[in-house]
């Protein structure tokens, strides 16, 4: 989640490369050369930036390392309370650790990474890795698609074939997409900033760049967490070839309403109740939910435990907001909605075998925009609003921030995590916002 304030306002291979993935035991295999590479996925790169052909494997002996550390942990005594108002359950966190040491096989996940077109880009002195599939369809729609914390690009593996490929998922030809999945910066298998200064809107920059390098002179962006912030930043920065945004984590807020809320103070009183629901969200979201985000905002260093316990990295990852950790629950007691088991570890292991944990937190730090607050976005945007979302943006809000709105829907189930969760949903909700644009 990206919380709206905290102290920072909370809310040949190169050597890059090779540092990169190096911390976490991963190869490189530039299978041909740079050039052919680019031929061979259908790219058509313009000048200014290499393109290499990336695929992972991890040695057998990093993956039981890790089973070793989860055997190994050292567990605290069950919380006092019968809820989760005290954090990850024991039995939930114990349920995955017995699960992730016994039967997860990362090799499943790594087989399906690998099968997909990844690839690495030096930009602004950094090594991007990202995922590009193009599609099969004429005249389909280039789009960027961004995640957040804690999630990864695995988050958006289960939207590409129907995005792609929608003649095969219930829809037509003319809703395809070409689709380009970048890490974030110091997140999966991108590099790790090791300077200040790579903040959501260089990143948002950077993702221009990227598409412009691919070739794209006409294409959309997409992005939840993290990446609803850099798609409005996009948006802002308005490149001649970004035709617009689809959103499920809008920047609605009416920034007197998002002053108010960061800083305890009361709303309006002449509110809808929509609008009322909403604050009383994001009150309690305030509240009871952002312990970690203020901790990676102020202090990510501090979260070198995270490094070392596996299992503690779970715990602070599974602990996201109330209604993703109740879904999460409930896979690991067996019953299936949504995110199955293996989901929720491909993603954690992918943090732990990256070493990402605390390169990841220092986006928090590095942030100084109040997240969920209108930002002066005028490019068309498109907003699905997801009933467990952490809230729920208004009509009435989402005009305001987005004077050239084209797109506005409700749905009927889907969370924080909507692509992971719903991907079918998501699927149909970026054809349909993105439709007019085309």
């Amino acid at each position: 989640m990206t919380p709206p304030h905290s102290r920072r306002a909370f809310l040949s291979t190169s050597a890059a490369a090779t540092a990169a993935v190096a911390a976490g035991s991963f190869s490189l295999f530039p299978a041909r050369p740079a050039a052919a590479a680019e031929k061979g996925a259908g790219l058509h790169p313009a000048a200014g930036g290499s393109i290499r052909n990336f695929r992972i494997h991890v040695p057998e002996r990093d993956l039981v390392d890790l089973r070793r550390r989860i055997v190994s942990t050292r567990w605290p005594e069950h919380e006092t309370v019968p809820d989760h108002s005290q954090g990850v359950p024991l039995t939930t966190t114990q349920e995955l650790a017995r699960y992730w040491a016994s039967e997860y096989d990362w090799r499943k996940v790594e087989t399906r990474l690998n099968a997909l077109p990844q690839f690495i880009t030096e930009i602004d002195g950094l090594d991007i890795h990202f995922i590009h599939v193009r599609s099969k369809h004429e005249n389909a729609l280039p789009l960027i698609v961004t995640h957040g914390w804690p999630g990864s690009v695995i988050e958006q593996l289960k939207i590409i074939e129907p995005l792609t490929n929608p003649t095969a998922h219930g829809g037509k030809a003319s809703d395809a997409f070409h689709v380009v999945i970048p890490s974030l910066p110091g997140y999966g298998f991108s590099g790790k900033p090791t300077t200040t200064g790579w903040g959501l809107d260089r990143i948002a920059g950077a993702w221009i760049e990227l598409m412009k390098r691919l070739g794209y002179t006409k294409y959309a962006a997409q992005g939840g967490d993290w990446g609803a912030v850099i798609v409005d930043l996009m948006g802002i920065q308005a490149p001649s070839g970004l035709l617009g945004i689809h959103t499920n984590l809008p920047g609605a807020v009416p920034p007197d309403i998002a002053k108010a809320l960061a800083t305890g103070n009361p709303v309006p009183s002449d509110l809808s109740d929509e609008e009322k629901h909403a604050c009383e969200q994001l009150g309690s979201l305030f509240k009871l939910h952002v312990a970690y985000a203020r901790i990676m905002g102020t202090r990510p260093q501090t979260l070198t435990g995270l490094t070392d316990s596996p299992v503690g990295l779970a715990a602070f990852m599974l602990d996201h907001d109330a209604r993703s950790l109740e879904l999460i629950s409930r896979a690991f007691a067996g019953h299936h909605e949504g995110l199955t088991r293996d989901d929720v570890l491909d993603n954690i292991t992918l943090y732990w075998l990256t070493n990402t944990a605390v390169s990841a937190s220092r986006l928090y730090w590095e942030n100084k925009l109040n997240v969920v607050a209108a930002k002066g976005v005028t490019v068309p945007v498109a907003v699905s609003v997801f009933p467990d979302e952490i809230y729920q943006a208004p009509k009435s809000w989402a005009e305001k921030a987005y004077p050239n709105l084209i797109h506005y829907n409700k749905l009927e189930k889907g969370g924080h995590f909507a692509a992971w969760e719903q991907p079918h949903l998501f699927a149909e909700e970026l054809r349909a916002g993105f439709r007019p644009l085309r």
